[in-house]
């Protein structure tokens, strides 16, 4: 009887697949730049809007989400507000999104996401040093630099001892990431394809503590290689950051900004215990 369920959905699939490509859409409109929530508003009241669900992350609900409340409420729109979306959604999210939704009688969304500029120069400067002209366009143009390609392209420089600013790095590079990009592909298609059976396991209240500290953990596995090379410098980043988190949870929603001030700190104890060494040397 399964069999049977899996052939159909698979036909299922295959068949809307085709017929979505024919189907009228409706595109989201987006709205940016200077002053974009308050022009949010008056699209809602041209389309009839009485009603809407506002929807961001932790930090964008606690710090630019109040500015479109207030521009709704001058308004005279109604509006709920779920602020529990992370950067990799998952189907239990988007589920609460859509109950909530129906249940409060909303009529639209509001979706509000932040572009950080300094990230993006940031994570430019740091990461394509590391991966050179070729693997670093390879790994902007298909995404998931942090939970894979980085990790990938330094995993497999590691194992073969190149250096980085040499041509074997970059090689290395654009060869490891053009492999995970392969691998991601593969592991969609059959993600696709399993989605279904695999549905309750992935849904499961007991896994989800797992799926939410994968990133963590991956990083944290790769990062403790390179702290027990030099602890004394490794230290101070790693303990000030921590620190820094506790006392202002909201930043976890910013790691890529932190690149910067945590880059900083290493470097500068760096330095510092390079100045003094050259100084113990000349005495």
């Amino acid at each position: 009887m399964d069999a049977i369920k899996n052939a159909y959905y698979r036909s299922f699939q295959a068949v809307f697949n085709v017929a979505a490509r024919c189907l009228y859409w409706r595109k989201p409109i987006t709205v940016e730049g200077e002053g974009a929530l308050s022009k949010a508003p008056k699209l809602f009241k041209k389309n009839h809007v009485k009603k809407v669900m506002i929807v961001t992350g932790r930090t964008v609900g606690k710090t630019i989400a109040p500015i479109a409340k207030a521009a709704l409420d001058k308004a005279g729109i109604a509006y709920e507000h779920y602020s529990e979306v992370s950067a990799n959604p998952t189907v239990t999210v988007v589920n609460e999104i859509q109950k909530k939704y129906l249940e409060t009688g909303c009529k639209g969304f509001l979706a509000i996401g932040i572009v950080w500029l300094v990230s993006c120069v940031a994570e430019y400067l740091v990461y394509t040093p590391m991966l050179g002209a070729g693997g670093g366009y390879l790994a902007f143009i298909t995404g998931n630099l942090i939970n894979m390609k980085i990790p990938c392209a330094v995993n497999a420089r590691d194992i073969v001892g190149a250096k980085t600013g040499t041509p074997e790095n970059e090689i290395i590079s654009t060869l490891s990431i053009a492999t995970a990009s392969l691998v991601t592909i593969v592991i969609l298609a059959l993600g696709v394809l399993l989605l279904i059976p695999l549905q309750p396991v992935l849904q499961s209240p007991a896994l989800q503590p797992a799926f939410d500290n994968v990133v963590p953990a991956l990083f944290g596995a790769m990062a403790y290689k390179y702290y027990r090379k030099n602890m004394k410098i490794a230290l101070w980043p790693l303990v000030l950051m921590s620190v820094l988190f506790i006392l202002v949870p909201g930043l976890l929603g910013s790691t890529s900004f932190m690149i910067l001030p945590s880059g900083a700190i290493a470097i500068g104890v760096a330095y510092f215990r390079y100045r003094r060494s050259r100084k113990e040397t000349a005495a």
